[in-house]
Order: C-alpha cells, then sequence, then structure tokens
C-alpha cells in the first residue's frame, strides 16, 4: 500500500471538492451524516456500555458513508449493497479497528486527566476560561494522533481488506507524510466552520438583535445540513487522492 504525498493545497481542496460532491446529491449525503450522527447519538447515549460500544462501531458507520460518497461520485445506484460494501468481506477487521479506537480513545483521556488532574472538572462553570481553553488544547494535542491513525484505516480496511493494524499503520504514515495538507485542511475547516460564521454573527449582531437571531438559526442549519455532509465526503477524497483509489467488492 503506497501512500502518496500530495501538495499542501490538496487539504483545502479536499473540502472545495466536498461541497462539490455533495452539490452532486445533497439528499443521499445528508440522511446519510444525519444517519451516521443520528446512531452515534444513540450508541453513546445507551447506559453503562454506550461510551465503549460507539468507538466499535464508528469504522462500520464511516465506512457505509464513504461508499454513498464512492456511489455518488461514480454515479453508480446507490442501494443496500452499495452502502454496506466491505462490511461483511471485512467485518471482523473493521471491529478489530474499532476495538483500536477505543483503546486510542481510553489512553487519550486517561493522559488528559493525568494532565488536568490539578483541574476540578466537577466545576468546570466556575473555572477559570484560560485553564478551560488550555484543557481542551491539550486534550486536541494528545487526540490528533489517534485521528490520524484511524482518518483512512476504516477505508483501507473495508475496501482494501487491509488488516486493522495495518490499516492504523498506514492511515498514519499517510497522514503524517502530507502534514502540509492536514494543517491546510483543518484551517479551511476553521476558516469556514468557525471564522467566517462568527464574524458574519458579529456583524449582524451590530446591526440588529433580530438578525443576530435569524443569522444564528440559519448558519446553525447551513453547518449541520451542508457544511457536515461536504465534510463526510471530504475524508473520502482524502482517501482516494493519497491512496489512489479502491478496490470495489
Amino acid at each position: 500500500m503506497h501512500a502518496r504525498r500530495v501538495p499542501a493545497r490538496h487539504g483545502a481542496l479536499w473540502v472545495i471538492a466536498g461541497f462539490r460532491l455533495f452539490r452532486a446529491n445533497p439528499p443521499l449525503l445528508t440522511a446519510l451524516t444525519m444517519g451516521f450522527m443520528f446512531v452515534a447519538l444513540v450508541i453513546n447515549l445507551l447506559p453503562l456500555i454506550g461510551p465503549f460500544l460507539l468507538p466499535l462501531a464508528l469504522p462500520a458507520l464511516n465506512l457505509i458513508v464513504a461508499n454513498g460518497c464512492r456511489a455518488v461520485e461514480r454515479r453508480t445506484p446507490i442501494g443496500q449493497a452499495a452502502l454496506k460494501s466491505g462490511l461483511e468481506r471485512n467485518g471482523h477487521h473493521l471491529l478489530r479497528l474499532g476495538g483500536m479506537h477505543l483503546l486510542g480513545s481510553l489512553l487519550v483521556l486517561l493522559a488528559s486527566y493525568g494532565l488536568d488532574a490539578g483541574l476540578d472538572l466537577a466545576e468546570t462553570d466556575r473555572a477559570n476560561p484560560a485553564e478551560m481553553v488550555m484543557m481542551m488544547t491539550r486534550l486536541l494535542a494528545l487526540a490528533i494522533p489517534v485521528i490520524m491513525a484511524l482518518w483512512f484505516s476504516p477505508l483501507l480496511t473495508g475496501w482494501d481488506g487491509i488488516p486493522a493494524a495495518k490499516a492504523v499503520f498506514f492511515s498514519a504514515y499517510g497522514a503524517y507524510t502530507n502534514w502540509r495538507a492536514f494543517l491546510a485542511y483543518g484551517a479551511t475547516v476553521g476558516v469556514i466552520g468557525v471564522m467566517l460564521p462568527g464574524l458574519l454573527l458579529l456583524l449582524a449582531g451590530l446591526i440588529s438583535q433580530s438578525l443576530l437571531n435569524i443569522l444564528f438559526l440559519a448558519l446553525r442549519l447551513i453547518l449541520l445540513f451542508v457544511f457536515a455532509p461536504a465534510l463526510m465526503a471530504s475524508v473520502y477524497l482524502s482517501y482516494r487522492d493519497v491512496f489512489g483509489g479502491d478496490d470495489a467488492d
């Protein structure tokens, strides 16, 4: 499995291409994204076992969404068989990948707890805002290696049949090799998803409170029903760009 090194600008292009793919079939990609979020929420809300089951299910859920993105891009019929591509053949590898996801998440939480032992998390509403920002920054920094190790791995496992451990290695290697592209990707997501909406809300607040309320609702809907599906599509597009395609069932 060969990971290509792509130019830094490709990170921004993944986001742009995600919007283009979304435009090709907005109902399907929105439905897949909302379904992903709904199933993840339901699993996570299961008493006691939910937070442990969710990481096990995420690789399969990611693969289903990517199957939909691939079908939209190829303009092939989108049915149950297309969405389940790779699940049955490589389900055992995906489950092991989920186990590795769970382990990585637990290690991140343990490390974060150790670093933030001096912060009373039970009283976060009264905590120093600067401490909270630092805590979230440290948590993100600890999570980035896990995110990168799992970014490509569901598709490497589901489509290419690569065992979980090797898929994690190739995913981490592909992300490390293309760290400039991922930096550009993160910056683009931050500008579109955070800075631009924040600026629009600031300007609306200077004009009138009613305009601010209307714009706030509109932006939430856009982020949820347009931006989120485009981001899900961008994950598939980044895989295709770095690893050069996939083998369909």
